[in-house]
């Protein structure tokens, strides 16, 4: 079969149609933490610090795990573009697998977390507010893995939409929850920081159900949770080797942000407060890109699953211009008005309101700066996972953003003297540093590509 190549244009609506939802999809996930955030930051600024705090260990674990869900999306691509519904079918289901047993197995390092938060030096009564949220968080672990396994099957199958609704409905019920249990409005408890937490593990388990239901009433066909007790020890294995490099190159860059949060803590409560703040807006955006990034693994994909070389580059092509243009937006965002978005974040009455904005404009004006690094090292990630090459790309992440981003962030910080705009800088030089080498990775050896595409 003669495989015609598409105009970029095509590629471009193609990209968009996918995107387009799960960039919302990601804003809409990542607005929990915002709400989070934003109302800690309204109950107090130690709440707020130890939230942060809480939710960075949190997400430096769940990220690990979730690098078995990221698998799922290209080999259910490649699965589906090739008609081979059973290989979805089971890829899928060891997913799930592989979801229950990590986010199982994680969860006495939240139970213990205390303790290890104090050898990282942090303020006693900081670390254990942040037991207090990890306790209960944790619970929600396992079935926020499983929501992200079944985004990635459906999102590979172009069903990016019922994945943006869930979430979106997800968001606002999170954030109804939060207001009711850290505040204790319409006569629930004020639970503070605990509130939060529960908050979160209630949004994993409708969210998780929403899901399953529709797989189940939708896509009868490929029966997700018939005989699910039974393993396939074959598809385990496949989803192993392909997502554990993935969850270590999440935690390699999640781990350098929870280590730069460390360092602000060492500096003292405001700093951390307004990492936190310029952090979660930073984040904001990157769910942008993370979406590129997701639909360029499934375009990528789904190229791979019909060996079509041609189309695979100008697809990959045009996705990064897209990426490009959103990365100047976003670039001009944080520029234009960082005391407006730092001072939502910040209680209008609060006595140290004035010190948060004033050390959180200067952080995000720095993360205006690793915008077009890290915009882009997550587009090369997606398209290398696309065409299921992990294990390089995790070597990659691993040295630039340890080796070279985390004693950055030292050296600048303390070393120099530069504070907590030092840690920041020192996340750019290690942004930087993984943006060109993965760039490199994907198009200076583009035999990786060819080999993998060949009959």
């Amino acid at each position: 079969m003669t495989i015609q190549p598409l105009r970029y244009r095509a590629h471009v609506k193609s990209a968009l149609f996918l995107a387009l939802p799960l960039a919302g999809s990601h804003l809409a996930q990542s607005m929990v933490n915002v709400a989070d955030t934003l109302m800690l930051g309204w109950y107090g600024v130690e709440a707020l610090a130890a939230g942060v705090l809480g939710a960075s260990t949190w997400f430096t674990a769940s990220v690990l795990g979730s690098g078995f869900a990221f698998a799922v999306m290209p080999m259910v691509a490649s699965a589906a573009s090739a008609g081979d519904e059973v290989q979805v079918r089971r890829v899928t289901r060891m997913g799930l697998w592989l979801a229950i047993l990590f986010g199982t197995l994680i969860y006495p390092v939240f139970w213990f977390s205390e303790p290890l938060l104090l050898a990282l030096g942090q303020k006693p009564e900081i670390a254990g507010l942040a037991k207090d949220y990890l306790r209960i968080a944790g619970l929600g672990m396992v079935p926020a893995l499983l929501v992200w396994v079944l985004k990635s099957y459906l999102a590979a199958l172009e069903r990016a939409q019922v994945v943006l609704w869930v979430t979106v409905a997800g968001a606002v019920g999170n954030a109804g929850l939060n207001w009711l249990l850290i505040f204790g409005n319409w006569g629930f408890p004020e639970l503070g920081i605990k509130g939060a937490a529960w908050a979160s593990v209630g949004l994993y388990l409708v969210m998780t159900s929403s899901l399953a239901v529709y797989a189940l009433r939708v896509l009868p066909e490929h029966e997700l949770f018939a005989r699910f007790w039974r393993p396939d020890w074959e598809a385990f294995g496949k989803v192993f080797r392909l997502g554990w490099p993935i969850g270590f190159t999440h935690l390699a860059e999640s781990g350098l942000f929870t280590a730069a949060a460390i360092m602000m803590g060492w500096i003292g409560t405001i700093p951390l407060a307004a990492h936190g703040i310029a952090l979660q807006i930073a984040s904001i955006t990157f769910m942008v890109h993370l979406g590129l990034g997701q639909a360029a693994t499934v375009r990528a994909g789904r190229a791979l699953g019909r060996k079509d070389q041609i189309n695979l580059m100008r697809g990959s092509i045009a996705i990064t211009g897209l990426s490009l243009g959103t990365i100047f937006l976003t670039m001009m965002l944080f520029l234009g008005m960082p005391e407006f978005l730092i001072g939502v974040f910040t209680d209008p009455d609060g006595a140290q309101r004035a010190a948060v904005i004033s050390m959180g404009v200067a952080l995000l004006t720095m993360a205006a700066l690793f915008q077009l690094a890290d915009g882009l090292q997550v587009l090369v990630l997606g398209l290398l996972r696309g065409v299921q090459d992990t294990r390089v790309p995790m070597i990659i992440a691993g040295f630039s953003y340890w080796a070279v981003g985390a004693p950055s962030g030292y050296i600048f910080g303390f070393i120099v003297g530069w504070g907590a705009v030092g840690i920041w800088f020192g996340l750019v030089v290690g942004l930087a540093v993984a943006a060109v080498l993965l760039s490199w990775r994907f198009w200076g050896q583009r035999h990786w590509t060819h080999r993998l595409i060949e009959t």
